[in-house]
């Protein structure tokens, strides 16, 4: 799998934008210790610590979706839920991951879990005024994969996002807004993974995932 440099550094851009938050929350509440002192360390320190956690939650997420850490098979489904639900955790958008969901096959296929990952990243772009992330079995005991139902506010897969997933954006043309649909599809077309999406109806989008049959590349990406 080969990446342009274009889009190395708009991912890079993506992180950086993400992470830049917490971490200069932290910063804030240091400086706050030096400048005031004693009358504001509790108000500091509990700055300080939300922030730690908020930056080792997306930090955790971040190695799953673009790392070679998420595109291992075998990965616990256990550890996924968990991790994907905390990176979620405090914001405006809720992830409905039930423990006992049953998703045969799924941690097993290579590159499915990395996949879905990327894929919620996105959900988090799809849903710009918050909203709720459910996810959900197939439903056909044939097929390897997961259903996402993403509600909300305008949730739907606008034609930037569509064209940056299916690879019709030329690279040159690629936004920080798209990098994340443009990555997540051309994970899934590394790993054999087919995608899928309708509006059922108005602020409702259904997103697939499911292992093609066709052969996919075996090698790993770095």
């Amino acid at each position: 799998m080969q990446i342009d440099l274009r889009v190395l550094e708009l991912l890079s851009s993506k992180l950086c934008h993400d992470l830049i938050s917490p971490v200069s929350a932290i910063n804030n509440g240091v400086e706050l210790i030096e400048d005031i002192g004693g009358s504001v360390v509790e108000e500091a320190m509990k700055l300080i610590g939300n922030s730690a956690v908020q930056s080792s939650r997306r930090l955790r997420v971040f190695r799953l979706a673009y790392g070679r850490a998420g595109s291992e098979a075998n990965l616990p489904l256990r550890d996924m839920r968990q991790i994907a639900q905390q990176y979620f955790t405090e914001g405006k958008i809720k992830l409905e991951w039930a423990e006992d969901l049953d998703l045969p096959g799924v941690a097993e296929q290579r590159g499915l879990l990395k996949t879905l990952i990327n894929m919620l990243i996105m959900a988090e772009e799809v849903l710009a005024y918050g909203g709720d992330i459910s996810l959900h079995r197939l439903g056909d005991d044939d097929k390897i994969g997961c259903r996402l139902e993403i509600a909300g506010r305008n949730a739907h897969l606008s034609q930037q996002f569509e064209d940056a997933l299916t690879a019709a954006t030329l690279v040159e043309d690629l936004t920080p807004r798209t990098i994340q649909p443009y990555i997540t599809g051309r994970f899934a077309e590394h790993f054999g993974i087919q995608i899928s999406h309708r509006s059922p109806k108005d602020d409702m989008l259904e997103i697939i995932l499911c292992a093609a049959v066709l052969e996919y590349d075996q090698h790993q990406v770095e």
